[in-house]
């Protein structure tokens, strides 16, 4: 671990609780929606990482939805969020357990606008009805269908079952977005270089009907020609 590395930690863990403690005191989404942009800016431009979103003109200006999204680092979440910055869409967080109890970011992740995932089974109708709340209340779902960050050489993971379920019981299209670069190598790079400046391609996907039977992975693949 270099000095760099220490000292975006320790900015990490500043900026992540100064904006968790501001989006505790507010329940407006749109606001809440506004500091989790400038969250994110701060975030990346701490490490000198700009994001660049290719067909940006498929982006719904509003609406529901349930954002689906490749998984390879710890900074997919802010390039998410501004991704989505010229649109209206605001949604909850799926978010694990681990997430909310940590010393570091649970601050931000429990008021930033998230559903806590808990996989033991007796507390996953919680999990829903918290979901089924969040849509009622006009939010879209954000998800990572692989479950957890893809540390393997492929681009994307096996998707689990759990986001048709989600799709269906609340009738949200499914958004897809492709982080195209690799977060995971960009981030390293950041690290080790920090006065480099880099580029992260976002690709905006075509909207998925929720009735669709198809597996998302095989359509996801075919739809950012991952091979």
């Amino acid at each position: 671990m270099n000095l760099n590395t220490i000292k975006q930690f320790f900015i990490g863990i500043y900026l992540t609780n100064k904006y968790g403690f501001k989006l505790k005191k507010i329940d407006s989404a749109k606001e809440k929606k506004a500091l989790r942009v400038a969250y994110a800016k701060d975030q990346l431009n701490s490490i000198n990482i700009k994001v660049k979103v290719l067909n940006a003109e498929k982006l719904p200006n509003n609406g529901q939805y349930l954002l689906v999204s490749n998984h390879k680092s710890i900074i997919d979440p802010p390039i998410i969020e501004l991704a989505l910055e010229n649109s209206e869409i605001f949604g909850l967080w799926i978010a694990k357990k681990e997430l909310y109890n940590n010393p570091f970011f649970g601050v931000f992740v429990r008021n930033a606008g998230s559903v806590l995932v808990d996989r033991d089974k007796q507390h996953m109708s919680g999990f829903f009805k918290d979901i089924k709340s969040g849509v009622e209340d006009g939010a879209s779902i954000f998800i990572f269908p692989e479950g957890t960050r893809n540390k393997t050489n492929n681009i994307i993971g096996k998707f689990k079952d759990g986001y048709r379920l989600i799709a269906l019981k609340n009738r949200l299209p499914i958004l897809p977005i492709f982080i195209k670069t690799d977060a995971q190598k960009a981030l390293k790079n950041a690290l080790q270089k920090p006065k480099i400046e880099q580029t992260i391609e976002v690709v905006i996907g075509d909207i998925i009907e929720y009735k669709s039977k198809e597996k998302l992975d095989v359509v996801y693949k075919k739809m950012f020609n991952i091979i």
